[in-house]
């Protein structure tokens, strides 16, 4: 298996610290507001990534925190008139249920920045200890340039970056003995939430929260660490710093970034007008759909979000449940006995579709390839399953397909719905209109229930039914 990886910025075969085990950081969301598309795009990414490690039989150590005390996090407590815990717990929640939505599956640990200040202040004092940090006036900085690797990630050059930087400084930036240092520790101002420190009392760099809560939860030294690519500078850059020259080995031996998310070809913003909670997109649309389309490309490439895709994405799945749904169909009026000579065969064919999304999975988790080899099984079970196919075999291909919508995290069967008494009623009268060859009627019956937002379809198996989008 070959992953892609930021640091040597080549495809690198994936062989773990410690055999047939994962340790895995994915940096989380600063729970402010409702999460938004973009954020959902590692979530969904890097679930998928997880489930296909334990597909190949890895035991997962799989770490995702919450930042969960942040400016974005004061300023809105601040708006509301409450503390900023009761803003970060309020979002926390609703992250949850979001997440849950998209079926991306809890990780091993969701450790709070807030619970794990004793372990930030405990490697700050390593870090000063080392000479790697400084204190001024209660703000306690790291000394890029003693790092001398740094920029190892992001590939760049530390004095580019030094005459980057604005000649106006900004409040504090005289303190400094370099402008590349960055914060580790700073003083509190009024209202804001803070904690006692050799130093002041105040709060940690956001920096500093992963770099202990990855060391904590998952070692010194861990497999992949994962998040967006706007993350690889500065933060994931300054974790590398901390947490090698306090630990004293390697930080991440794999680094994996998806790419941005665009609307309609333009950046996500709300300036713009065009931003997207994922609850948006709920109240349109089953959040699998966002998920497919999140898995239509592969997650180093810019992916494009609009109504024309998300409608294709829409169309995309219903071929996957339509599927699905016509095996089980089958499952319950397919005929009895065991495979015959000519399903084994097919079933064998069938399974070479696996082995072709294991590949593609294999190289760089490709998920766009991947779900061309489930539309291609989809494809084979339509045109294979003709009339007098046996129970069995129905079974045994809907099983390769929900095992193989499964490690994308795609639910393939779609779970019966209760109809009203009157929808079942007009169905019940339609049935016996067509047994009496009142077809206007029939067809009367059918226009009403498209009207009450119900599709029949008339099938070999019986009449079925989906409510309209």
């Amino acid at each position: 298996m070959k992953i892609f990886n930021s640091l040597t910025m080549k495809k690198e075969e994936f062989v773990p610290i410690e055999p047939g085990k994962i340790r895995m950081y994915v940096c989380g969301p600063t729970v402010y507001n409702l999460i938004h598309i973009g954020n959902a795009r590692p979530m969904i990414v890097f679930d998928t990534a997880r489930r296909y490690f334990e597909h190949k039989g890895y035991e997962v150590n799989f770490v995702s925190n919450f930042t969960d005390v942040d400016d974005k996090i004061i300023k809105a407590a601040i708006e509301e008139g409450v503390t900023a815990e009761e803003i970060s717990q309020r979002y926390i929640e609703e992250c949850k249920k979001d997440m849950a939505a998209m079926n991306v599956r809890p990780a091993t640990t969701h450790p709070l920045a807030t619970k794990e200040i004793g372990g930030m202040i405990g490697m700050i004092s390593k870090l000063i200890k080392k000479d790697y940090a400084y204190e001024k006036n209660g703000t306690v900085y790291f000394r890029t340039r003693k790092f001398n690797e740094y920029g190892k990630l992001s590939h760049k050059n530390l004095d580019d970056l030094r005459s980057g930087f604005r000649t106006l400084k900004v409040s504090g930036e005289d303190e400094k003995e370099d402008n590349l240092d960055f914060v580790l520790w700073k003083p509190k101002k009024e209202g804001e939430p803070a904690w006692k420190s050799p130093w002041c009392e105040g709060r940690p760099g956001w920096h500093i929260e992963c770099s202990v809560m990855a060391k904590k939860y998952l070692g010194d030294e861990i497999d992949i660490h994962a998040g967006g690519e706007d993350l690889i500078f500065p933060h994931h850059e300054n974790e590398i710093a901390q947490s090698e020259c306090a630990n004293g080995v390697p930080f991440a031996r794999y680094w994996m970034h998806n790419a941005f998310l665009n609307i309609n070809g333009t950046k996500m913003s709300k300036s713009l007008g065009n931003f997207f909670t994922v609850r948006d997109i709920a109240a349109h649309y089953d959040l699998q759909v966002l998920r497919l389309l999140m898995l239509s490309a592969h997650y180093r490439t810019q992916l494009n979000f609009s109504e024309e895709l998300m409608a294709s994405a829409k169309s995309s799945l219903e071929r996957i449940t339509n599927a699905a749904g016509h095996l089980l169909d089958l499952v319950t009026n397919g005929a009895d006995g065991e495979l015959t000579e000519k399903e084994e065969a097919l079933l064998t064919e069938a399974r070479k579709f696996a082995e072709s999304f294991d590949a593609h999975m294999d190289d760089d988790i490709n998920t766009a390839d991947a779900l061309s080899d489930i539309f291609e099984l989809v494809k084979f079970a339509n045109i294979t399953t003709t009339d007098g196919c046996t129970k069995a075999y129905a079974r045994a291909l809907h099983q390769e397909l929900e095992a193989l919508c499964d490690i994308l995290g795609l639910i393939c069967d779609v779970p019966d719905e209760a109809l009203s008494a009157e929808v079942e009623a007009k169905i019940a009268e339609r049935q016996e209109a067509r047994k009496a060859k009142d077809f206007a009627r029939a067809d009367a019956i059918r226009d009403e229930l498209a009207a009450m937002g119900i599709e029949l379809m008339d099938t070999k198996e019986g009449v079925k039914w989906k409510r309209k989008a």
